[in-house]
């Protein structure tokens, strides 16, 4: 982990109150696939935990929905040129095994997001399907993103683009086709109860990124803690935010 002083690069609109983030780090910084940064805004006491999309080189670009004060001052009063403060990389991401060869990755609101860095790290390298929800044809981003996977199932709670209904649904219509050795998957709490659910049977590990509100990213403040099986807590910024579904209580 490291606090950098980074430059924005570009911070503009990509769909209905989500926003892209790229700045500019003076260092080439790894990050893995499911790794977030906190971002400090202005007078906010708390920085802001975002997923990052994309790391290219000294180039690191996240994406974030308006949401309350800070994710909305991020958005206005912050352009191209000026500076952040930000902590990277954070967490523990998505990590596969040789022999999982095929991959499904199913993302819903803005858990495509860290998704999105899953697809880049492991297209040249797997067989990738990728079932991506929305709420509508207006939230829909980052599709050209999503299309390095072998197959890419875009999909509408509202119908008003490709399937009609949630990504778990079109993930598992296809299920037994695709066979897949593993599950990634990030998105609202509900989403990965039904996914951990539809799945339970079918012998293969589902690998969950939790969403939570956190206070530093780093464990100390323990404000982002979830429920484990065996009854012990897990810090979801210092342990996660990947955990096996089978792991986690959802």
């Amino acid at each position: 982990m490291r606090e950098v002083t980074a430059t924005i690069l570009e911070n503009v609109k990509i769909a209905e109150d989500i926003y892209s983030l790229t700045f500019y780090t003076e260092e080439v910084i790894p990050v893995r696939a499911g790794q977030f940064c906190m971002i400090g805004v202005g007078a906010h006491a708390l920085r802001r935990p975002i997923a990052i999309c994309k790391a290219e080189g000294e180039r690191i670009t996240v994406c974030y929905r308006l949401k309350g004060a800070g994710t909305r001052s991020l958005a206005s009063d912050y352009k191209a040129g000026e500076k952040l403060s930000v902590l990277l990389p954070l967490g523990n991401g998505f990590a596969l095994s040789e022999n999982q060869k095929k991959i499904a990755i199913v993302g819903g609101g803005v858990g495509i997001f860290p998704l999105i860095s899953a697809i880049r790290e492991f297209a040249d390298k797997k067989e990738i399907y990728a079932y991506m929800g929305f709420k509508s044809r207006g939230a829909v981003c980052m599709e050209l993103e999503m299309q390095r996977a072998k197959k890419f199932v875009l999909a509408t709670d509202d119908g008003s683009e490709g399937y009609h209904g949630t990504a778990v649904e079109a993930f598992m219509n296809e299920f037994d086709t695709v066979k897949p050795d593993a599950v990634l998957a990030c998105g609202p709490t509900p989403m990965l109860r039904a996914l951990k659910e539809a799945t339970k049977d079918k012998g293969i590990p589902v690998y969950v990124s939790l969403e939570e509100r956190m206070g530093c990213g780093i464990g100390a403040c323990l404000v982002c803690v979830c429920g484990k099986k065996d009854g012990s807590r897990a810090r979801v910024c210092k342990d996660g935010p990947v955990f096996e579904a089978s792991e986690v209580e959802l």
